[in-house]
């Protein structure tokens, strides 16, 4: 990983990720701490490089997949996965980050900062996407790969990018910031920048993308990539599994796959997914019921002491 440099400063390589994540939960009356192999990149900065490349938008085959995840399968699946799987952490006493719905109303609001050359933020994108399709709808998803560069970890790891998406649902608000593209630029030494955090987004990156809000975060490792905020009342920062679960698989055999519980790639995904469904639940006063209601994010909620 790569640590965020002053201003002024030149652009740093980015190096092998580390372990990071950490999760929580109370089982048989005792306190359990688990410890799961997840990964950031380090955030640096960079100057505007090449033009990014072609945007390709993602199949409708694809779209209704990722969106469309059998309820079976959320409720099979619940918070079972054969690959560890973290949760996103809670805060305590944060002012909670509002936005518009698609109707108008005031709502909690979701915020993703990554970048398409990062492989933890291809892997997070996955259960973002399939979350967020249970309270409302995606448009301009496209097909991205994290970088291919011999200096980067799980090169190649399919995903989409969320440069041209839009989200609809009146339930939650969504934004998403895509720093940087998977196009190296020479000039600088980094990838070519892409799209950059409005002020409010910047200012909540550098709060809470920090070692005092993430437990198991050292403080040399502040501002990483992926960064997750739900409504700064629960944060996930780094990947919640492991990038090389998606190894030498493609795109459409991994949507494909979401129709199936016994997927070992869906269970890790879907077991994602119900996590971030049940914070949103926690949000959105479990609206809309059908949702917030069922097995699978009853399992999530119970398993993260969601009330």
């Amino acid at each position: 990983m790569a640590k965020r440099p002053p201003a002024k400063r030149p652009p740093a390589p980015v190096a092998a990720g580390r372990p990071a994540g950490l999760f929580t939960w109370l089982a048989i009356g005792l306190v359990v701490v688990v410890v799961v192999a997840l990964v950031v990149i380090k955030v640096v900065s960079g100057t505007s490089g090449p033009t990014a490349p072609t945007f390709t938008p993602t199949s409708a085959q694809v779209a209704h997949e990722v969106a469309s995840v059998p309820a079976s399968v959320f409720n099979t699946v619940g918070v079972t996965s054969g690959t560890p799987v973290s949760a996103p952490i809670a805060t305590k006493g944060q002012p909670e980050l509002t936005g518009q719905s698609s109707t108008g109303a005031t709502v909690p609001k979701v915020l993703y900062i990554g970048a398409e050359y990062c492989p933890y933020c291809a892997a997070e994108r996955w259960p973002l996407i399939v979350a967020l399709s249970r309270f409302g709808t995606f448009s301009g998803l496209g097909d991205m790969i994290s970088s291919t560069r011999s200096i980067e970890p799980y090169q190649g790891t399919p995903t989409f990018t969320l440069v041209r998406a839009h989200y609809r649902s009146p339930y939650v608000a969504f934004a998403s910031v895509e720093e940087y593209t998977n196009v190296w630029d020479s000039a600088t030494g980094f990838y070519s920048s892409l799209q950059k955090p409005t002020a409010q987004e910047a200012a909540d990156f550098k709060k809470y993308d920090t070692s005092k809000y993430v437990p198991g975060l050292p403080a040399s490792q502040d501002y990483s990539f992926p960064f997750l905020s739900f409504a700064n009342r629960y944060l996930m920062v780094g990947a919640s599994y492991t990038p090389q679960l998606l190894a030498g698989l493609s795109r459409d055999t991994i949507a494909a796959g979401l129709a199936t519980a016994t997927n070992s790639v869906t269970d890790t995904i879907v077991t994602s997914a119900n996590y971030d469904s049940a914070v949103i639940c926690s949000l959105t006063k479990d609206q809309p019921r059908t949702v917030c209601t069922s097995p699978g994010v009853l399992a999530a909620k119970k398993a993260m002491h969601i009330s």
